[in-house]
């Protein structure tokens, strides 16, 4: 179970870059669509390989809907058009804040007590979020970086408002059986909205046929296998400190594949923002929202 909690970290991890790269030949609405539908299908073989293809129940629709609009849908756009001014690796670390927002809604909403550890946790977080903000640190007079901050940023309040919700799901159908429904949602939905803005789909170059695959049949579709397989076997609390990984293995990748040398500053502010998910997820995090988050 660790080698498939390190394989869903290096997959999600590696993601980051990959999508990136695909900003060399693809305008950032289409790669996102295109390679949701390749997800797509990865998703529909894979669970008729493993007699795990079912019909949603009435009950499932508010989370598939939840999931494939919130999180693959409008995050997925939303940082796929900010990965164009601001790199993977500080994208990655500003997605990584979705939990710090998650912690207070879910007190406000949720009625989620977590005591002083998730207080302290949100408070080490945003120190690092503030960090990278840093006047000293940032460009504010630059239009273009404040734009994408900005995609990225509202991408994790979206990813934030999904997880909300599946906390407060009461599951029918195992969450790996709706993950492919929830990739043809937001494919349906992406693929309209693409053409809307961007045209036509573009041509596909070989080297970006590759990218697309990797995002597609790994980034998606391996790595939410992996992830479910890996809930069913180890406690929550495991997984929340092993997809921490995630970021960390982002950052290494993006390094070697994108030449992006992370700077102090960076991963100070990585370290902060990690650190406090950490300290307020891990303790008594349920075992549903690590299930079904898609940390990725």
């Amino acid at each position: 179970m660790l080698a498939l909690l390190v394989l869903v970290a290096l997959c999600w991890g590696l993601n980051w870059p990959v999508n990136k790269l695909l900003l060399r030949d693809l305008p950032p609405l289409w790669a996102v669509a295109l390679r949701s539908i390749v997800g797509t299908v990865a998703l529909f073989v894979l669970c008729v390989l493993r007699r795990r293809l079912v019909m949603p129940k009435r009950a499932d629709v508010p989370v598939i809907l939840s999931v494939g609009v919130l999180h693959m849908t409008i995050f997925s756009a939303l940082v796929g058009i900010g990965l164009q001014f601001v790199t993977a690796g500080r994208s990655i670390v500003l997605a990584y804040t979705t939990p710090l927002w998650v912690l207070p809604a879910a007190y406000l909403l949720l009625g989620e007590r977590g005591g002083w550890p998730r207080v302290a946790g949100a408070l080490v977080g945003l120190t690092g979020l503030v960090l990278l903000f840093d006047p000293q640190h940032f460009g504010w007079h630059d239009p273009l970086a404040l734009y994408g901050n900005a995609m990225v940023l509202a991408a994790a309040l979206f990813w934030a408002m999904s997880i909300l919700y599946i906390r407060a799901h009461t599951w029918v159908t195992p969450p790996f059986e709706l993950t492919f429904w929830q990739a043809l949602v937001a494919t349906v939905l992406l693929c309209p909205i693409a053409y809307l803005f961007e045209g036509a789909p573009p041509a596909v170059p070989s080297r970006t046929s590759a990218l697309l695959l990797y995002g597609g049949v790994l980034g998606i579709a391996v790595a939410y296998w992996a992830i479910t397989t890996v809930n069913r076997a180890v406690p929550s609390s495991t997984t929340s400190i092993g997809l921490l990984l995630v970021p960390v293995f982002g950052l290494g990748c993006a390094w070697l594949l994108l030449g992006e040398s992370p700077d102090a500053t960076l991963l100070i502010a990585a370290a902060l923002i990690l650190g406090g998910v950490a300290l307020g997820t891990v303790v008594r995090a349920p075992r549903t929202v690590t299930r079904a988050s898609g940390y990725d």
